[in-house]
């Protein structure tokens, strides 16, 4: 397509792949490794901008960028306008009734490192003011959702995925939005489900790995706690903490939003991709 037509080209890059891969240990540096790694250099030296998620991702491309004619930026991700479809899930009926609900709603996979919440969630058993609700799906969903029955856990709920267009109406229904990443990450991510929780006003919880660029981010714009740790004390404290800011902080439903109109949008995305293809 660029050569046919001598157009300039905007990669956008959300996750470094194949790099996570092997952070994760889902993938040695063997054959299939450097087949991924060739694919995604191919990419890169087709690409005149890169935009990558967070500024600690622009690292990652200096050599790349030695290059004429070449640049890397911030292109932040992006949410379209939100459906307000009902959902049938009411939690003033189920399980977590008369609860504060933490949700986590999205993939439950290895990358997500979900165990942290559910040790978290075993600590909190006897707290009947708190509960926590899985949605979606994933390939360690069902193996999270058979560890919680075999703890007894009542304060933990596991729902299947949801139309997207109905999660607005779920998450009026919760307190908190949980973010959870692998500790073993070395790359930054802006997780998707973070963005839907600020469009939703709601607050997040978040365990992330050492350094993630959400952590200065959340604690910037004042809408939720974050910690870099698989430490139950830190993170039994910090959410401890949220709760009390939740309790006594009027204001913080209205940051999240205000954080998701100012950078999150679709047109600011266009926006951005647009002037550089013009400059």
């Amino acid at each position: 397509l660029k050569a046919s037509s001598q157009c300039p080209g905007y990669l956008i890059i959300r996750d470094i792949f194949p790099e996570w891969a092997v952070d994760m240990g889902l993938m040695r540096r063997g054959l299939v490794y450097h087949l991924f790694r060739w694919i995604a250099r191919r990419q890169y030296r087709l690409a005149n901008v890169i935009g990558v998620q967070s500024n600690g991702n622009l690292g990652y491309f200096d050599a790349w960028r030695g290059g004429p004619e070449r640049s890397v930026e911030v292109l932040e991700n992006w949410l379209g306008p939100r459906q307000d479809l009902p959902v049938t899930l009411r939690l003033n009926q189920s399980l977590l009734a008369g609860r504060r609900v933490l949700v986590y709603a999205g993939n439950m996979g290895v990358a997500q490192g979900l165990d942290v919440v559910l040790r978290l969630a075993e600590r909190l058993k006897n707290d009947r003011t708190l509960g926590f609700l899985f949605v979606g799906r994933g390939s360690e969903r069902e193996r999270l959702r058979q560890s919680a029955d075999a703890l007894r856990l009542e304060n933990v709920m596991f729902h299947d995925e949801i139309d997207p267009d109905a999660i607005p109406d779920l998450y009026a229904q919760c307190a908190v939005g949980l973010v959870s990443l692998d500790l073993r990450h070395r790359s930054h991510n802006i997780p998707g489900k973070f963005l839907t929780y600020m469009q939703s006003g709601l607050p997040v919880f978040a365990i992330v790995n050492p350094g993630n660029d959400l952590v200065p981010l959340i604690a910037s714009a004042g809408v939720g706690r974050a910690v870099e740790s698989d430490d139950l004390d830190s993170i039994e404290r910090g959410l401890h903490e949220l709760i009390r800011d939740i309790s006594h902080d009027q204001s913080l439903s209205a940051r999240c939003l205000t954080l998701f109109q100012e950078r999150y949008t679709v047109d600011r995305a266009a926006r951005q991709i647009l002037a550089v293809l013009d400059a």
